[in-house]
């Protein structure tokens, strides 16, 4: 079937859910005339309700109903459109049918996983069918991991345009006003029951090269641990674990993977939280380290887990309308290269990262994906943001008021 003979050019799968709902707010007020978008979920009462609430022409969008336990309705939702997006997690769980129902169909596909161990099965499962099938198999297109992802495609070609060499000693310093969702946490959980069941899965969790193409030809390059302890930078501000870097990181190294390691054999990438300077920052760092330590703890733990779900968030809920449009995000990635020379990247937004960010970022990712095919990367498969959307995503997240951009700090011999 070609794009042309297909109903829709975008369905977002999931819309009845928060971020869902978000994300189909960002696509009613920016996509362009004439985009056909449809809503689709389990409820068609449900995503009537959400379509209600939507301006304009967005209020005529089809409805559609599909399950992630019925594969049939799954495979019809997939022939229908150019383009599936899904905020239905946790992805371990309810994701694998959908991907591959995608790649089946030669349907591009867009999420927001953060979970390393769905994509890793994803990759075994369908990698090879979307190459034949022309399918862009997206996954981590939010907050997990487009700031990051995309920082690191960015320092890498502005390296390459001055002749520095790879990328070495890349570090990404996170500073935050927001929480995480329901749906972020839910994930978690489903990663740690799958670990408690198979132990095995333990070590594949543990490997920093867990999401690559190719494991065996990775290079032996260290890479830093992302739990480490708090810790004070030479400039006095303070750094502890970031609890998104176990997942980021390992989409980063997988764009230099399937780019023929385009950021450098000697690659190096870890991301920390900053907390800030002096005494406070030294307390929020400690209090931070803690409270991860020990929330990872307690969802370990089954007597513990009941106790601490009552406190987190639950799957489907998020913050008012004023605490998402008072959260913002600003990344600050320092990288070295080969010759010596050093770049900074900056990535920055407003809207709490977990919510309104993320549906700014998710909504460009889908509109890239359904509308920009020509300037896209040539590639199909199973792809992160950097390597299947690349500068086409950066540009639309300028437009879309996020800050994208880089710098040079320093000259290395034979510099500029």
């Amino acid at each position: 079937m070609t794009a042309d003979e297909r109903t829709h050019d975008l369905v977002l799968y999931g819309a009845t859910g928060f971020v869902g709902r978000l994300t189909a707010a960002h696509l009613a007020e920016h996509a362009p005339p004439g985009t056909r978008i449809a809503l689709a979920g389990r409820s068609r009462e449900r995503l009537a309700e959400v379509r209600a609430g939507l301006p304009g022409a967005a209020r005529d969008w089809p409805v559609l109903v599909a399950d992630s336990s019925d594969p049939a309705s799954l495979t019809a939702l997939a022939a229908q459109t150019r383009v599936l997006v899904s905020t239905v997690g946790p992805y371990l769980r309810h994701g694998l049918p959908v991907v591959e129902a995608c790649a089946r169909a030669g349907t591009h596909y867009a999420d927001l996983t953060g979970e390393v161990l769905f994509v890793r099965e994803a990759i075994d499962r369908v990698d090879a069918v979307a190459r034949e099938t022309g399918a862009r198999i997206v996954h981590a297109c939010g907050f997990d991991s487009v700031p990051s992802d995309l920082a690191a495609l960015m320092l890498a070609d502005r390296a390459a345009a001055d002749g520095a060499g790879g990328l070495r000693d890349v570090r990404l310093v996170a500073t935050v006003r927001g929480g995480f969702s329901g749906g972020t946490i839910d994930s978690g959980r489903a990663q740690l029951d799958a670990v408690g069941r198979d132990r095995s899965l333990r070590r594949l969790v543990a490997d920093p090269f867990a999401l690559s193409p190719d494991r065996d030809a990775e290079p032996d390059t260290p890479q830093p641990p992302t739990a480490a302890p708090p810790a004070r930078d030479p400039d006095g501000r303070w750094t502890a674990p970031f609890v998104m870097a176990s997942f980021n990181t390992r989409v980063v190294r997988r764009s230099n993977a399937l780019q023929d390691w385009r950021y450098g054999r000697s690659f190096s990438y870890g991301e920390v939280m900053g907390t800030g300077r002096g005494l406070t920052g030294a307390v929020t760092a400690a209090g931070l380290t803690a409270a991860l330590a020990g929330a990872y703890g307690a969802l370990s733990f089954a007597p513990a887990r009941g106790v601490v779900d009552r406190l987190l968030p639950a799957p489907g809920s998020g913050p008012s309308e004023e605490v998402r449009r008072k959260g913002w995000f600003r990344m600050v990635v320092d990288a070295g290269t080969e010759d010596g020379r050093r770049y900074r990247a900056t990535v920055a937004g407003r809207g709490d990262p977990g919510y309104s960010a993320t549906a700014v970022m998710l909504g460009e990712s889908a509109l890239a994906l359904a509308l920009d095919g020509d300037g896209l990367p040539d590639r199909a498969g199973s792809l992160t943001p950097a390597t299947a959307l690349g500068e086409v995503l950066v540009e639309r997240l300028r437009s879309a008021g996020h800050e994208y951009g880089v710098v040079s700090l320093a000259s290395g011999p034979g510099g500029r």
